[in-house]
């Protein structure tokens, strides 16, 4: 056997070659087996993906019909939490205005009745007097409240230097209303009535109302009025931040009683005080109610759908006008004049049939 010059080399290279190109594709099988793994790999994981996605889903839809009602429970039970810790910001936001106005020929007891109406509501806002015995005061009236950006009216009216009627008026706007006329009656104002009760000077006050504003109808609206025209807004500026009096409106006999009380708050002076107060009330002080007037009483005429005017929504069928009353006793005392003078002349007719017999005697000792 020949041997060629140089055979064993190429037989190292035919060979390293060989080795090689095995290698590169047991290479490409592993890659390709690495690939085929991670394909079913991927597509497993997928299909558990899938099925904890679809488990999840009826799961969550299974709680959500359970919970409904218990997110509705805690919905409501957050909104209640949140009415209940509302905190006041102390803004004036509630801008309620009053127009307090009274008519012309009004008397000095009415006049300081107007005054101290104007005392305890600082949301007030003044105007001269009116003359009622124009047809338009009505008009009047809204024109000035819409001029001064008033929500309500208050308007006394003096009629015969005798009579006093209220008027309260709600301004809504583009449709004004409702508004009712009062009779004032039993007046007796801060100067006459001089009682021991005092309040700090625009205090807001708390407005109590009988269980009966509550369960007629005429008097719900009439609540409504009331709180709109005494109640003082929060946060007015010349509104200050306490509240220490009471105004009450009881209904009582057909009437609204009004009266305005001081709450007082007094401490113990010794421990046995303060012991016997904290047994009975709970608390060591006591609060009581002083009076500091004004007090009236309103007697309720009729409630109209507009502004001073409109259709009747109510009407006070036991109500009397006071010149009917007047009237009725002037012909009491007529009566008593017209009766002394037929029982004169009744007097007059019995002596004349009166006739004394002649007495046969009398010419004896003539």
């Amino acid at each position: 056997m020949s041997i060629l010059p140089g055979g064993s080399n190429m037989r190292r290279k035919v060979n390293k070659v060989n080795k090689e190109v095995d290698a590169e594709e047991v290479d490409a099988k592993v890659i390709d087996a690495k690939e085929v793994d991670v394909k079913e790999v991927d597509a497993k994981e997928a299909d558990v993906d899938h099925e904890d996605v679809t488990e999840e889903a009826v799961e969550g839809s299974s709680k959500a019909e359970d919970d409904e009602p218990v997110d509705k429970e805690v919905n409501a039970d957050v909104s209640l939490s949140k009415e209940e810790e509302f905190v006041s910001d102390g803004k004036y936001r509630n801008k309620q205005r009053c127009l307090v106005v009274c008519s012309r020929g009004v008397t000095a007891r009415y006049r300081h009745l107007l005054e101290d109406l104007r005392t305890l509501m600082p949301h007030h806002k003044k105007e001269s007097k009116l003359d009622s015995g124009k047809e338009s005061t009505g008009r009047a009236l809204n024109d000035i409240a819409s001029l001064r950006s008033c929500t309500s009216v208050l308007f006394l009216e003096c009629r015969k230097h005798q009579d006093c009627y209220m008027w309260l008026s709600r301004m809504n706007g583009d449709s004004p209303g409702p508004s009712v006329r009062f009779q004032v009656t039993n007046v007796h104002t801060m100067d006459e009535l001089r009682l021991t009760g005092n309040c700090l000077r625009g205090s807001r006050p708390m407005l109590s109302f009988d269980q009966s504003f509550d369960q007629v109808d005429h008097l719900r609206l009439l609540k409504g009025l009331f709180v709109d025209t005494f109640g003082t807004p929060r946060g007015h500026p010349k509104a200050k931040p306490f509240v220490d009096r009471v105004m009450s409106f009881v209904y009582a006999d057909n009437r609204i009683w009004v009266r305005n009380y001081q709450i007082l708050e007094s401490q113990p002076e010794n421990a046995k005080e303060a012991h016997e107060a904290k047994k009975d009330e709970g608390r060591a002080s006591t609060s009581s109610l002083v009076e500091i007037g004004p007090r009236f009483v309103l007697n309720t005429i009729r409630i109209f759908k507009g502004s001073f005017g409109g259709p009747t929504l109510y009407q006070n069928p036991e109500f009397v006008s006071p010149n009917t009353i007047r009237s009725l006793e002037k012909r009491s005392k007529g009566s008593v004049y017209i009766d002394r003078k037929r029982s004169r002349e009744k007097a007059k007719e019995r002596k004349e049939m009166i006739v004394v017999p002649v007495d046969p005697l009398a010419s004896v000792f003539s």
